[in-house]
Protein backbone atom coordinates (compact mmCIF):
# COMPACT_ATOMS: atom_id res chain seq x y z
CA UNK A 1 0.00 0.00 0.00
CA UNK A 2 1.66 3.34 -1.19
CA UNK A 3 1.77 5.95 1.35
CA UNK A 4 -0.63 9.17 -0.63
CA UNK A 5 2.23 11.79 -0.90
CA UNK A 6 3.85 8.76 -3.03
CA UNK A 7 3.69 9.20 -7.00
CA UNK A 8 3.50 5.77 -8.88
CA UNK A 9 6.25 4.64 -11.31
CA UNK A 10 5.98 1.43 -13.60
CA UNK A 11 8.35 -0.88 -14.13
CA UNK A 12 8.01 -3.18 -17.00
CA UNK A 13 10.56 -5.72 -18.71
CA UNK A 14 11.11 -9.72 -19.42
CA UNK A 15 12.58 -10.47 -15.47
CA UNK A 16 11.80 -8.28 -12.39
CA UNK A 17 14.79 -6.38 -11.15
CA UNK A 18 16.52 -7.32 -7.95
CA UNK A 19 16.32 -5.59 -4.83
CA UNK A 20 19.70 -3.83 -5.52
CA UNK A 21 18.47 -3.07 -9.13
CA UNK A 22 15.05 -1.75 -7.67
CA UNK A 23 16.47 0.38 -4.99
CA UNK A 24 18.69 2.05 -7.35
CA UNK A 25 15.93 2.76 -9.75
CA UNK A 26 13.86 4.18 -6.63
CA UNK A 27 16.86 6.63 -6.01
CA UNK A 28 17.23 7.71 -9.36
CA UNK A 29 13.75 8.86 -9.59
CA UNK A 30 13.96 10.30 -6.02
CA UNK A 31 17.02 12.98 -7.38
CA UNK A 32 15.23 13.41 -10.44
CA UNK A 33 11.74 14.55 -9.63
CA UNK A 34 12.77 15.16 -5.86
CA UNK A 35 9.62 12.83 -4.75
CA UNK A 36 9.09 9.50 -2.69
CA UNK A 37 7.59 6.98 -5.61
CA UNK A 38 6.34 4.14 -5.67
CA UNK A 39 7.54 1.52 -8.20
CA UNK A 40 5.46 -0.87 -9.67
CA UNK A 41 6.25 -4.17 -11.99
CA UNK A 42 4.52 -5.40 -14.89
CA UNK A 43 5.75 -8.45 -16.75
CA UNK A 44 6.23 -7.60 -20.76
CA UNK A 45 8.07 -10.42 -22.57
CA UNK A 46 8.51 -8.10 -25.40
CA UNK A 47 11.24 -5.93 -23.34
CA UNK A 48 13.71 -9.27 -22.88
CA UNK A 49 16.70 -7.69 -23.08
CA UNK A 50 15.60 -4.53 -21.63
CA UNK A 51 12.95 -2.64 -19.34
CA UNK A 52 11.00 0.53 -19.58
CA UNK A 53 10.30 3.00 -16.75
CA UNK A 54 6.99 5.03 -16.83
CA UNK A 55 6.67 7.69 -14.66
CA UNK A 56 3.59 9.86 -15.74
CA UNK A 57 3.83 10.43 -19.26
CA UNK A 58 7.32 10.37 -19.48
CA UNK A 59 9.30 6.68 -20.65
CA UNK A 60 12.99 6.02 -19.80
CA UNK A 61 13.48 3.82 -22.83
CA UNK A 62 16.59 1.09 -21.30
CA UNK A 63 15.08 -1.67 -23.93
CA UNK A 64 16.92 -2.87 -26.93
CA UNK A 65 14.76 -1.34 -29.38
CA UNK A 66 14.97 2.23 -27.35
CA UNK A 67 19.07 2.09 -27.41
CA UNK A 68 18.99 1.27 -31.49
CA UNK A 69 16.47 3.96 -31.75
CA UNK A 70 18.93 6.15 -29.91
CA UNK A 71 21.68 5.30 -32.25
CA UNK A 72 19.47 5.80 -35.36
CA UNK A 73 19.02 9.22 -34.53
CA UNK A 74 23.12 10.10 -33.34
CA UNK A 75 23.43 8.39 -36.92
CA UNK A 76 21.29 10.36 -38.79
CA UNK A 77 22.92 13.57 -36.80
CA UNK A 78 26.09 12.53 -38.95
CA UNK A 79 27.43 14.39 -41.80
CA UNK A 80 29.52 12.31 -43.99
CA UNK A 81 30.95 12.26 -46.98
CA UNK A 82 31.90 9.16 -49.80
CA UNK A 83 35.56 9.24 -48.50
CA UNK A 84 34.87 9.25 -44.23
CA UNK A 85 31.26 7.44 -44.09
CA UNK A 86 33.17 4.17 -42.60
CA UNK A 87 35.59 5.70 -40.50
CA UNK A 88 32.99 7.92 -39.19
CA UNK A 89 30.26 5.13 -38.43
CA UNK A 90 32.61 2.74 -36.74
CA UNK A 91 34.23 5.71 -34.67
CA UNK A 92 30.66 6.47 -33.24
CA UNK A 93 29.96 2.83 -33.04
CA UNK A 94 33.37 2.90 -30.26
CA UNK A 95 32.13 5.93 -28.53
CA UNK A 96 28.72 5.76 -28.79
CA UNK A 97 26.66 5.36 -25.53
CA UNK A 98 22.61 5.21 -24.96
CA UNK A 99 21.53 8.82 -22.72
CA UNK A 100 19.39 8.31 -20.23
CA UNK A 101 16.59 10.75 -20.77
CA UNK A 102 12.86 10.58 -20.26
CA UNK A 103 10.88 10.65 -23.40
CA UNK A 104 7.18 11.47 -23.60
CA UNK A 105 5.05 8.82 -25.19
CA UNK A 106 1.56 9.27 -25.77
CA UNK A 107 -0.88 6.94 -27.11
CA UNK A 108 -3.61 7.25 -30.13
CA UNK A 109 -7.11 7.25 -29.17
CA UNK A 110 -8.86 7.43 -32.54
CA UNK A 111 -7.40 7.19 -36.47
CA UNK A 112 -9.14 7.75 -39.21
CA UNK A 113 -9.75 9.93 -42.26
CA UNK A 114 -5.80 11.03 -42.28
CA UNK A 115 -6.53 12.33 -38.81
CA UNK A 116 -5.41 10.54 -35.57
CA UNK A 117 -6.07 12.24 -31.68
CA UNK A 118 -3.14 11.51 -29.03
CA UNK A 119 -3.45 11.69 -25.40
CA UNK A 120 -0.28 11.99 -23.69
CA UNK A 121 1.95 14.55 -24.93
CA UNK A 122 1.72 17.46 -22.59
CA UNK A 123 4.60 19.05 -24.15
CA UNK A 124 3.86 19.40 -27.67
CA UNK A 125 3.64 22.28 -29.41
CA UNK A 126 1.73 23.27 -32.67
CA UNK A 127 3.67 22.33 -35.84
CA UNK A 128 5.66 19.18 -34.47
CA UNK A 129 6.37 16.12 -35.74
CA UNK A 130 5.06 13.21 -34.51
CA UNK A 131 6.21 9.54 -34.68
CA UNK A 132 4.01 6.48 -34.56
CA UNK A 133 5.58 3.54 -33.40
CA UNK A 134 4.56 1.84 -36.88
CA UNK A 135 7.01 4.05 -38.31
CA UNK A 136 4.33 6.67 -39.39
CA UNK A 137 4.76 10.63 -39.33
CA UNK A 138 2.37 12.92 -38.23
CA UNK A 139 2.03 17.02 -37.65
CA UNK A 140 0.59 19.01 -34.55
CA UNK A 141 -2.50 20.12 -36.11
CA UNK A 142 -4.86 21.03 -32.79
CA UNK A 143 -4.17 21.33 -29.53
CA UNK A 144 -6.75 20.83 -26.83
CA UNK A 145 -6.99 20.33 -22.93
CA UNK A 146 -6.16 16.65 -22.83
CA UNK A 147 -5.56 15.48 -26.51
CA UNK A 148 -3.94 16.66 -29.76
CA UNK A 149 -5.25 16.52 -33.35
CA UNK A 150 -2.08 15.44 -35.76
CA UNK A 151 -2.66 15.49 -39.59
CA UNK A 152 -1.01 12.05 -40.88
CA UNK A 153 1.85 12.19 -43.72
CA UNK A 154 1.81 8.31 -44.34
CA UNK A 155 -0.99 5.36 -44.28
CA UNK A 156 -3.04 5.32 -41.87
CA UNK A 157 -3.77 2.05 -41.87
CA UNK A 158 -0.27 1.12 -40.30
CA UNK A 159 -1.36 3.27 -36.75
CA UNK A 160 -4.11 1.76 -34.74
CA UNK A 161 -6.25 2.40 -31.86
CA UNK A 162 -3.14 2.19 -28.61
CA UNK A 163 -0.23 2.59 -30.55
CA UNK A 164 2.58 4.55 -29.34
CA UNK A 165 3.78 8.32 -29.96
CA UNK A 166 6.48 9.92 -29.88
CA UNK A 167 7.40 13.62 -29.88
CA UNK A 168 10.45 14.48 -32.45
CA UNK A 169 11.51 17.70 -30.87
CA UNK A 170 11.33 18.94 -34.70
CA UNK A 171 9.12 21.21 -36.46
CA UNK A 172 7.41 20.17 -40.04
CA UNK A 173 10.30 21.14 -42.72
CA UNK A 174 11.50 20.15 -45.93
CA UNK A 175 14.39 19.07 -47.20
CA UNK A 176 16.22 22.15 -49.73
CA UNK A 177 19.22 22.56 -51.90
CA UNK A 178 20.59 23.60 -55.30
CA UNK A 179 20.06 19.95 -56.46
CA UNK A 180 16.50 20.32 -56.39
CA UNK A 181 16.64 22.48 -59.65
CA UNK A 182 15.03 20.32 -62.45
CA UNK A 183 13.48 18.02 -60.51
CA UNK A 184 9.77 16.94 -59.49
CA UNK A 185 9.22 16.34 -55.70
CA UNK A 186 6.05 15.77 -53.71
CA UNK A 187 5.13 17.71 -50.88
CA UNK A 188 7.60 16.51 -48.17
CA UNK A 189 10.48 16.73 -50.73
CA UNK A 190 10.56 13.39 -51.57
CA UNK A 191 11.41 12.78 -55.90
CA UNK A 192 9.00 11.71 -58.22
CA UNK A 193 10.44 12.00 -61.22
CA UNK A 194 12.29 8.61 -61.32
CA UNK A 195 15.30 10.03 -61.46
CA UNK A 196 17.20 8.99 -58.40
CA UNK A 197 17.80 10.45 -54.84
CA UNK A 198 18.75 14.45 -54.33
CA UNK A 199 21.04 15.75 -52.05
CA UNK A 200 19.57 17.85 -49.94
CA UNK A 201 22.09 21.03 -48.65
CA UNK A 202 19.88 21.57 -45.45
CA UNK A 203 16.73 21.00 -43.70
CA UNK A 204 14.03 23.83 -43.10
CA UNK A 205 11.58 24.12 -41.54
CA UNK A 206 8.05 24.77 -44.01
CA UNK A 207 6.74 27.69 -41.40
CA UNK A 208 8.82 30.81 -40.86
CA UNK A 209 7.94 34.11 -39.96
CA UNK A 210 7.81 36.78 -42.89
CA UNK A 211 10.65 38.87 -43.19
CA UNK A 212 9.84 42.37 -41.34
CA UNK A 213 9.96 45.84 -42.71
CA UNK A 214 12.91 46.43 -41.82
CA UNK A 215 14.31 43.44 -44.05
CA UNK A 216 12.49 44.24 -46.80
CA UNK A 217 13.06 47.08 -49.29
CA UNK A 218 11.15 48.87 -52.29
CA UNK A 219 9.81 46.70 -55.07
CA UNK A 220 11.67 48.11 -57.91
CA UNK A 221 12.60 45.78 -60.49
CA UNK A 222 10.52 43.87 -63.26
CA UNK A 223 9.99 40.41 -63.62
CA UNK A 224 8.80 40.29 -67.38
CA UNK A 225 6.18 37.74 -68.43
CA UNK A 226 6.48 38.18 -71.73
CA UNK A 227 3.01 38.61 -72.16
CA UNK A 228 2.53 41.89 -73.79
CA UNK A 229 -0.64 42.75 -72.38
CA UNK A 230 0.41 42.11 -68.85
CA UNK A 231 4.31 43.90 -68.70
CA UNK A 232 2.48 47.05 -70.60
CA UNK A 233 -0.58 47.54 -68.45
CA UNK A 234 0.00 45.48 -65.07
CA UNK A 235 3.51 45.10 -65.08
CA UNK A 236 5.00 42.62 -61.87
CA UNK A 237 7.85 43.46 -59.81
CA UNK A 238 10.37 41.21 -58.26
CA UNK A 239 8.81 40.53 -54.73
CA UNK A 240 5.42 41.44 -55.99
CA UNK A 241 2.17 39.12 -54.97
CA UNK A 242 0.06 39.06 -58.06
CA UNK A 243 -3.28 37.10 -58.19
CA UNK A 244 -3.92 35.42 -61.57
CA UNK A 245 -8.16 35.18 -61.11
CA UNK A 246 -10.45 33.45 -63.67
CA UNK A 247 -13.13 30.38 -64.25
CA UNK A 248 -11.95 27.26 -64.40
CA UNK A 249 -10.15 26.83 -68.31
CA UNK A 250 -9.55 30.73 -68.99
CA UNK A 251 -5.61 30.11 -69.53
CA UNK A 252 -4.46 30.68 -66.03
CA UNK A 253 -2.11 28.11 -65.74
CA UNK A 254 -1.13 29.16 -69.11
CA UNK A 255 0.21 32.76 -68.39
CA UNK A 256 2.04 31.47 -65.22
CA UNK A 257 3.98 28.88 -67.24
CA UNK A 258 4.90 31.65 -69.87
CA UNK A 259 6.30 33.92 -67.39
CA UNK A 260 8.26 30.78 -66.25
CA UNK A 261 9.49 30.22 -69.81
CA UNK A 262 10.42 33.92 -70.05
CA UNK A 263 12.66 34.03 -67.43
CA UNK A 264 15.01 31.92 -69.49
CA UNK A 265 18.45 33.29 -69.25
CA UNK A 266 17.64 35.66 -66.63
CA UNK A 267 19.43 34.46 -63.61
CA UNK A 268 15.61 33.77 -62.23
CA UNK A 269 14.76 30.10 -60.49
CA UNK A 270 11.09 29.02 -60.88
CA UNK A 271 9.09 26.79 -58.00
CA UNK A 272 5.88 25.80 -59.85
CA UNK A 273 3.56 24.62 -56.59
CA UNK A 274 0.56 21.83 -57.93
CA UNK A 275 -2.25 21.97 -55.49
CA UNK A 276 -5.02 19.68 -56.42
CA UNK A 277 -4.07 18.96 -59.77
CA UNK A 278 -5.12 15.87 -62.21
CA UNK A 279 -1.14 14.32 -62.28
CA UNK A 280 -1.60 13.89 -65.81
CA UNK A 281 -2.22 18.05 -65.79
CA UNK A 282 1.13 18.42 -63.78
CA UNK A 283 2.82 15.41 -66.26
CA UNK A 284 1.99 17.97 -69.16
CA UNK A 285 3.32 20.98 -66.93
CA UNK A 286 6.55 18.96 -66.58
CA UNK A 287 7.08 18.00 -70.02
CA UNK A 288 6.24 21.96 -71.84
CA UNK A 289 9.15 23.07 -69.33
CA UNK A 290 11.21 20.42 -70.39
CA UNK A 291 10.63 20.86 -73.76
CA UNK A 292 11.49 24.59 -73.72
CA UNK A 293 14.65 24.25 -71.80
CA UNK A 294 12.78 25.77 -68.59
CA UNK A 295 13.30 23.03 -66.38
CA UNK A 296 16.81 23.33 -65.51
CA UNK A 297 15.75 26.65 -63.44
CA UNK A 298 12.86 25.00 -62.23
CA UNK A 299 11.18 22.91 -59.37
CA UNK A 300 7.89 21.30 -59.53
CA UNK A 301 6.07 20.42 -56.18
CA UNK A 302 3.41 18.24 -56.61
CA UNK A 303 0.57 17.77 -54.21
CA UNK A 304 -1.89 16.27 -56.95
CA UNK A 305 -5.52 15.29 -56.21
CA UNK A 306 -5.00 11.69 -55.42
CA UNK A 307 -2.75 13.03 -52.44
CA UNK A 308 -4.26 13.04 -49.05
CA UNK A 309 -5.46 16.82 -47.83
CA UNK A 310 -2.55 16.70 -45.33
CA UNK A 311 0.51 16.86 -48.49
CA UNK A 312 -2.28 19.61 -50.45
CA UNK A 313 -2.56 21.43 -47.35
CA UNK A 314 1.63 21.64 -46.75
CA UNK A 315 2.44 21.89 -50.42
CA UNK A 316 2.72 25.52 -50.90
CA UNK A 317 4.42 26.14 -47.79
CA UNK A 318 7.03 23.33 -47.94
CA UNK A 319 7.53 25.15 -51.94
CA UNK A 320 7.89 28.77 -50.07
CA UNK A 321 10.43 26.67 -47.96
CA UNK A 322 12.04 25.92 -50.65
CA UNK A 323 12.01 29.36 -52.72
CA UNK A 324 13.45 30.92 -49.35
CA UNK A 325 16.71 28.50 -49.54
CA UNK A 326 17.12 30.56 -52.54
CA UNK A 327 15.75 34.06 -52.01
CA UNK A 328 17.87 33.93 -48.66
CA UNK A 329 21.03 33.24 -51.02
CA UNK A 330 20.89 36.50 -52.81
CA UNK A 331 18.76 34.61 -55.64
CA UNK A 332 15.94 35.89 -57.56
CA UNK A 333 13.19 33.51 -57.01
CA UNK A 334 9.74 33.36 -59.16
CA UNK A 335 6.90 30.61 -57.28
CA UNK A 336 3.86 30.08 -58.91
CA UNK A 337 0.65 28.29 -56.33
CA UNK A 338 -1.66 26.60 -59.02
CA UNK A 339 -3.95 27.03 -57.35
CA UNK A 340 -5.04 28.65 -53.77
CA UNK A 341 -8.73 27.65 -54.25
CA UNK A 342 -8.08 23.43 -53.83
CA UNK A 343 -5.34 24.62 -50.81
CA UNK A 344 -8.29 26.53 -49.39
CA UNK A 345 -10.84 23.23 -49.33
CA UNK A 346 -7.74 20.90 -48.29
CA UNK A 347 -7.80 22.55 -45.20
CA UNK A 348 -11.42 23.16 -44.82
CA UNK A 349 -11.48 18.99 -44.75
CA UNK A 350 -8.67 19.19 -42.33
CA UNK A 351 -10.15 21.29 -40.18
CA UNK A 352 -14.04 19.65 -40.24
CA UNK A 353 -11.80 16.60 -39.10
CA UNK A 354 -10.44 18.34 -36.30
CA UNK A 355 -13.64 19.07 -35.42
CA UNK A 356 -13.10 22.82 -35.71
CA UNK A 357 -16.12 25.21 -35.74
CA UNK A 358 -17.45 25.78 -39.33
CA UNK A 359 -17.68 29.58 -40.77
CA UNK A 360 -18.70 30.88 -43.51
CA UNK A 361 -19.19 28.32 -46.14
CA UNK A 362 -18.25 25.96 -43.69
CA UNK A 363 -14.29 27.49 -44.09
CA UNK A 364 -12.74 27.84 -40.54
CA UNK A 365 -12.15 31.19 -38.74
CA UNK A 366 -8.20 31.09 -39.65
CA UNK A 367 -8.75 30.56 -43.21
CA UNK A 368 -7.92 34.13 -44.05
CA UNK A 369 -4.11 33.16 -41.98
CA UNK A 370 -3.76 30.33 -44.21
CA UNK A 371 -3.26 32.19 -47.13
CA UNK A 372 -1.69 35.35 -45.96
CA UNK A 373 1.20 33.85 -43.99
CA UNK A 374 2.22 32.22 -46.91
CA UNK A 375 2.24 34.58 -49.21
CA UNK A 376 3.03 37.69 -46.66
CA UNK A 377 6.80 35.53 -47.18
CA UNK A 378 7.80 36.79 -50.26
CA UNK A 379 9.76 40.22 -50.29
CA UNK A 380 12.33 41.64 -51.88
CA UNK A 381 14.89 41.80 -49.02
CA UNK A 382 16.97 44.44 -48.19
CA UNK A 383 20.60 44.90 -49.21
CA UNK A 384 21.96 43.75 -45.80
CA UNK A 385 19.65 40.51 -46.19
CA UNK A 386 21.71 39.61 -49.81
CA UNK A 387 19.01 41.80 -51.86
CA UNK A 388 17.25 38.95 -52.91
CA UNK A 389 13.21 38.48 -53.71
CA UNK A 390 10.69 36.15 -54.18
CA UNK A 391 7.53 37.24 -56.71
CA UNK A 392 4.51 34.79 -56.03
CA UNK A 393 1.68 34.12 -58.43
CA UNK A 394 -1.43 32.81 -56.86
CA UNK A 395 -3.72 31.65 -58.66
CA UNK A 396 -7.43 31.48 -57.64
CA UNK A 397 -10.50 29.84 -59.19
CA UNK A 398 -13.65 31.50 -59.88
CA UNK A 399 -17.03 30.53 -60.31
CA UNK A 400 -19.38 32.47 -62.84
CA UNK A 401 -16.54 34.98 -62.28
CA UNK A 402 -17.47 35.82 -58.91
CA UNK A 403 -14.80 37.68 -57.62
CA UNK A 404 -16.86 38.64 -54.61
CA UNK A 405 -16.45 34.86 -53.15
CA UNK A 406 -15.16 34.54 -50.13
CA UNK A 407 -11.95 33.28 -51.08
CA UNK A 408 -11.36 35.38 -54.02
CA UNK A 409 -11.47 38.29 -51.56
CA UNK A 410 -9.55 37.37 -48.73
CA UNK A 411 -6.62 36.99 -51.46
CA UNK A 412 -7.12 40.20 -53.13
CA UNK A 413 -6.62 41.76 -49.90
CA UNK A 414 -3.72 39.99 -49.18
CA UNK A 415 -1.72 40.39 -52.45
CA UNK A 416 -0.63 43.50 -54.60
CA UNK A 417 -2.85 43.20 -57.47
CA UNK A 418 -4.73 40.69 -59.63
CA UNK A 419 -5.10 39.78 -63.24
CA UNK A 420 -8.23 39.18 -64.52
CA UNK A 421 -9.16 36.39 -66.76
CA UNK A 422 -12.52 37.09 -67.94
CA UNK A 423 -14.61 34.00 -69.96
CA UNK A 424 -16.12 36.06 -72.76
CA UNK A 425 -13.27 37.33 -74.00
CA UNK A 426 -11.91 33.83 -73.97
CA UNK A 427 -14.19 32.29 -76.05
CA UNK A 428 -14.41 35.42 -78.07
CA UNK A 429 -10.75 34.31 -79.36
CA UNK A 430 -8.78 36.86 -77.09
CA UNK A 431 -6.10 35.20 -75.49
CA UNK A 432 -4.67 35.97 -72.70
CA UNK A 433 -8.81 37.26 -72.11
CA UNK A 434 -7.10 39.44 -69.52
CA UNK A 435 -9.19 42.12 -68.45
CA UNK A 436 -8.48 45.46 -68.69
CA UNK A 437 -11.18 47.25 -66.20
CA UNK A 438 -10.71 45.07 -63.68
CA UNK A 439 -7.15 43.88 -63.63
CA UNK A 440 -4.33 46.25 -61.70
CA UNK A 441 -0.68 46.18 -60.08
CA UNK A 442 -0.35 48.34 -57.17
CA UNK A 443 3.26 48.14 -57.40
CA UNK A 444 2.37 50.27 -61.12
CA UNK A 445 5.26 51.95 -63.13
CA UNK A 446 8.04 51.26 -60.60
CA UNK A 447 8.16 47.78 -61.69
CA UNK A 448 8.57 48.33 -65.00
CA UNK A 449 11.57 49.55 -67.14
CA UNK A 450 11.43 52.94 -68.30
CA UNK A 451 11.50 52.01 -71.87
CA UNK A 452 8.33 49.91 -71.13
CA UNK A 453 7.05 53.13 -69.60
CA UNK A 454 7.48 55.25 -72.08
CA UNK A 455 6.48 53.03 -74.99
CA UNK A 456 2.73 51.81 -73.35
CA UNK A 457 1.81 55.22 -72.32
CA UNK A 458 -1.86 55.91 -72.95
CA UNK A 459 -2.76 52.08 -73.81
CA UNK A 460 -4.73 51.47 -71.05
CA UNK A 461 -6.75 54.74 -71.41
CA UNK A 462 -7.34 53.66 -75.08
CA UNK A 463 -8.48 50.51 -74.53
CA UNK A 464 -11.09 51.39 -71.78
CA UNK A 465 -12.47 53.95 -74.09
CA UNK A 466 -12.82 51.34 -77.21
CA UNK A 467 -14.44 49.00 -75.12
CA UNK A 468 -16.78 51.94 -73.53
CA UNK A 469 -17.56 52.87 -76.67
CA UNK A 470 -17.92 49.72 -78.09
CA UNK A 471 -21.17 48.61 -75.60
CA UNK A 472 -22.95 52.18 -77.02
CA UNK A 473 -22.05 51.04 -81.01
CA UNK A 474 -22.84 47.49 -81.15
CA UNK A 475 -26.55 47.90 -81.83
CA UNK A 476 -26.00 51.12 -84.07
CA UNK A 477 -25.18 50.51 -88.02
CA UNK A 478 -24.80 54.51 -88.76
CA UNK A 479 -21.69 55.41 -87.59
CA UNK A 480 -19.91 58.74 -88.27
CA UNK A 481 -16.17 58.35 -90.06
CA UNK A 482 -14.17 59.14 -86.79
CA UNK A 483 -16.40 56.96 -84.14
CA UNK A 484 -15.57 54.36 -87.15
CA UNK A 485 -11.86 54.93 -86.83
CA UNK A 486 -11.63 54.85 -83.23
CA UNK A 487 -13.16 51.42 -83.34
CA UNK A 488 -10.85 49.98 -85.92
CA UNK A 489 -8.27 51.63 -83.71
CA UNK A 490 -9.44 49.66 -80.26
CA UNK A 491 -9.66 46.47 -82.69
CA UNK A 492 -6.62 46.84 -83.32
CA UNK A 493 -5.23 47.03 -79.67
CA UNK A 494 -7.38 44.16 -78.62
CA UNK A 495 -6.01 42.14 -81.52
CA UNK A 496 -2.17 43.14 -81.02
CA UNK A 497 -2.38 41.88 -77.42
CA UNK A 498 -3.58 38.60 -78.96
CA UNK A 499 -0.55 36.22 -78.14
CA UNK A 500 -0.48 32.27 -78.60
CA UNK A 501 0.56 30.26 -75.87
CA UNK A 502 4.28 29.90 -74.85
CA UNK A 503 5.56 32.42 -77.07
CA UNK A 504 6.73 35.17 -74.54
CA UNK A 505 7.59 38.16 -76.26
CA UNK A 506 11.35 40.41 -75.21
CA UNK A 507 11.04 43.69 -74.08
CA UNK A 508 11.97 45.11 -77.50
CA UNK A 509 9.71 43.26 -79.30
CA UNK A 510 6.92 44.62 -76.94
CA UNK A 511 8.17 48.30 -77.35
CA UNK A 512 8.54 48.29 -80.93
CA UNK A 513 5.19 47.21 -80.92
CA UNK A 514 3.52 49.14 -78.36
CA UNK A 515 5.30 52.45 -80.01
CA UNK A 516 4.05 51.55 -83.62
CA UNK A 517 0.38 50.99 -82.42
CA UNK A 518 0.07 53.67 -80.35
CA UNK A 519 1.29 56.08 -82.77
CA UNK A 520 -1.67 54.51 -85.24
CA UNK A 521 0.85 53.61 -87.88
CA UNK A 522 -0.41 50.25 -88.01
CA UNK A 523 -4.23 51.62 -88.18
CA UNK A 524 -4.54 50.62 -91.90
CA UNK A 525 -3.57 47.02 -91.55
CA UNK A 526 -7.34 45.12 -91.36
CA UNK A 527 -7.75 43.33 -88.49
CA UNK A 528 -7.51 39.83 -89.71
CA UNK A 529 -4.38 40.03 -90.91
CA UNK A 530 -2.82 41.49 -87.63
CA UNK A 531 -1.31 38.73 -86.73
CA UNK A 532 0.68 38.06 -89.83
CA UNK A 533 1.78 41.79 -90.02
CA UNK A 534 3.25 41.30 -86.35
CA UNK A 535 5.07 38.60 -87.23
CA UNK A 536 6.98 40.41 -90.37
CA UNK A 537 6.99 43.30 -88.92
CA UNK A 538 8.96 42.45 -85.81
CA UNK A 539 11.23 40.34 -87.88
CA UNK A 540 11.54 43.30 -90.52
CA UNK A 541 12.79 45.51 -87.36
CA UNK A 542 14.99 42.92 -86.00
CA UNK A 543 17.02 42.44 -89.49
CA UNK A 544 17.09 46.34 -90.06
CA UNK A 545 17.53 47.93 -86.63
CA UNK A 546 19.34 45.19 -84.45
CA UNK A 547 21.17 48.17 -82.83
CA UNK A 548 17.84 49.57 -81.61
CA UNK A 549 16.66 46.80 -80.61
CA UNK A 550 19.99 45.43 -78.48
CA UNK A 551 19.70 48.62 -77.26
CA UNK A 552 15.86 48.64 -75.71
CA UNK A 553 16.91 45.12 -74.32
CA UNK A 554 20.59 46.36 -73.10
CA UNK A 555 19.62 49.74 -71.29
CA UNK A 556 15.78 49.57 -70.77
CA UNK A 557 15.68 53.22 -71.87
CA UNK A 558 14.03 54.43 -74.93
CA UNK A 559 14.83 57.42 -76.20
CA UNK A 560 12.69 60.56 -78.29
CA UNK A 561 15.17 59.74 -81.03
CA UNK A 562 14.12 55.71 -80.86
CA UNK A 563 10.67 56.23 -81.08
CA UNK A 564 10.56 58.69 -84.25
CA UNK A 565 13.07 55.86 -85.63
CA UNK A 566 10.42 53.43 -85.19
CA UNK A 567 7.29 55.05 -86.13
CA UNK A 568 8.71 56.06 -89.49
CA UNK A 569 10.09 52.23 -89.96
CA UNK A 570 6.42 51.44 -89.12
CA UNK A 571 4.86 53.89 -91.51
CA UNK A 572 7.43 52.80 -94.24
CA UNK A 573 6.88 48.79 -93.67
CA UNK A 574 3.00 49.55 -93.88
CA UNK A 575 3.11 50.62 -96.82
CA UNK A 576 5.87 48.17 -98.60
CA UNK A 577 3.19 45.75 -96.93
CA UNK A 578 0.10 47.07 -98.37
CA UNK A 579 1.72 47.40 -101.39
CA UNK A 580 4.04 44.23 -102.20
CA UNK A 581 0.23 42.01 -101.89
CA UNK A 582 1.31 41.06 -98.53
CA UNK A 583 -1.96 42.07 -97.26
CA UNK A 584 -4.03 40.74 -99.75
CA UNK A 585 -6.95 38.79 -98.52
CA UNK A 586 -6.17 35.41 -96.41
Amino acid sequence: MSNPGERIAVLRGGTPPSEENRKRLLDFLQQTYHQEFDLKWEQDDALAGGFTLQVGTDVYDWSIEGRLRQFEERMRQLKPSRENLLPLIRETMVNWSPEVSAQEVGQVLTVGDGIATVSGLEHAVYGEILLFSSGVKGMVQELREDELGCILFGDEEEIVQGSEVRCSGKMAGTPVGDAFLGRVVDALGTPIDGKGEIAAKEYRPIETPAPSIIDRQSVNRPIETGILAIDSMFPIGRGQRELIIGDRQTGKTAIALDTILNQKGKDVICIYVAIGQKASSVAQVVQTLEKFGALDYSVVVSASASDSATLQYIAPYAGCALGEYFMDKGRDVLIVYDDLSKHAIAYRALSLLLERSPGREAYPGDVFYLHSRLLERSAHLSQERGGGSMTALPIVETQAGDVSAYIPTNIISITDGQIFLESDLFFAGQRPAVNVGLSVSRVGGDAQTKAMKKAAGSLRLDLAQFREMEVFTQFSSDLDDLTRSQLTYGQGLMRLLRQPQYHPMSQHQQVILLVAALSHACQDIPVRQMDQFRKEFLDHMEKNAGALCHGIDRTGQLTDQDIASIQDLARAFVKQYQSTGSAAEE
